[in-house]
């Protein structure tokens, strides 16, 4: 192996008695935690078959964490450098991606190819496991930048389920110390993505603190409250919410940029999950949407029908 590069085993720093904790790696058990809680919520929905299709995909997403092979990560020296530059280590737009990732798809796809789905959605199927690598490359390349527009919204769930899986095992492949803080507070300090929604966390390890959840490697790290997680301003903060959630999902949103970032609250129910919980209350979005109000990051089984992700911020 090559000088200043290491494969690291799964583990965590633990944060010191009194100190806020600042990041929460993924666990490599995410993905069924997620199908479960799909299938949970998917039980008399209105969306109910597209969250049960999502808990079949999350399932298929755990098979190819669970065979994913170890990968070279930065090693201590690099660590370092990023740490002092406070830029995100696995950068998902700068890092140069394994073809590893591609295999993770492949393990997906044959998964889902044995589905029970409709002839479209298992022609979508056929049609990405025979695509060419250069294809595939660039169909990431688009998830990653936020131009979904030019992403086939059959296809992006199906390949932004594989770049998870990549950057999940990567991200739980690391320690914590390893990681710095961003210089953007609201981009992701392990992949520099934008979070799909805030995790505000209760009990004696959250004591009520917000934290943010990435929308592509599922870390989770520490944000003030009240503060636009996309602007940083602490003016014009409201919140809203569907009588149908009893408060457990808000819609935080900043008058200065125009934005908006849900809120999951689980003191209100333990069992609730970032990306299904998200999915599962999309009536919130279409309400933010009806008082012009542009979401701040994606939820990459959700195909938002626009030019440019950042384009709407």
């Amino acid at each position: 192996m090559s000088t200043g590069v290491r494969i690291l085993e799964p583990g965590q720093m633990e944060t010191p008695k009194g100190e806020i904790r600042f990041l929460f790696l993924p666990d490599r058990d995410l993905f069924a935690r997620r199908a479960e809680r799909l299938r949970y919520l998917s039980k008399d929905h209105l969306w109910g078959d597209y969250l049960n299709f999502l808990a079949i995909l999350s399932d298929a997403q755990q098979d190819a964490l669970n065979q994913f092979p170890a990968l070279p990560l930065p090693g201590p020296d690099a660590q370092a450098l990023y740490r002092e530059r406070g830029m995100p280590l696995l950068d998902s737009l700068s890092r140069p991606r394994n073809p590893a990732w591609r295999r993770a798809l492949n393990t997906i796809l044959e998964q889902m190819n044995k589905g029970a789905f409709p002839p479209a959605a298992l022609e979508t199927v056929a049609r990405l496991m025979h695509a060419s690598d250069a294809t595939l490359e660039e169909t990431a390349d688009r998830v990653l930048s936020g131009d979904f527009a030019a992403v086939s919204p059959q296809e992006m769930p199906l390949v932004a389920a594989a770049l998870q899986v990549y950057w999940v095992h990567m991200a739980s492949s690391m320690r914590e110390h390893a990681l710095g803080r961003s210089k953007q507070g609201g981009s992701c300090p392990v992949c520099g993505s934008h979070p799909s929604v805030g995790i505000v966390r209760g009990g004696a390890q959250g004591q009520g603190l917000r934290y943010l959840s990435c929308s592509l490697c599922a870390s989770e790290w520490n944000m003030v409250r009240l503060k636009c997680s996309n602007c940083e301003s602490t003016e014009g903060i409201d919140y809203y919410t569907l009588e149908s959630s009893a408060g457990a999902v808000k819609a935080e949103s900043c008058g200065a940029c125009n934005s908006y970032l849900k809120l999951i609250y689980l003191s209100k129910d333990l069992r609730m999950e970032a990306m299904a919980d998200d999915l599962a209350t999309l009536n919130l979005d279409i309400l933010m949407d009806e008082k012009g109000k542009a979401r701040r990051g994606p939820n990459l089984f959700f195909h938002p029908g626009r030019s440019h992700w950042h384009d709407r911020i």
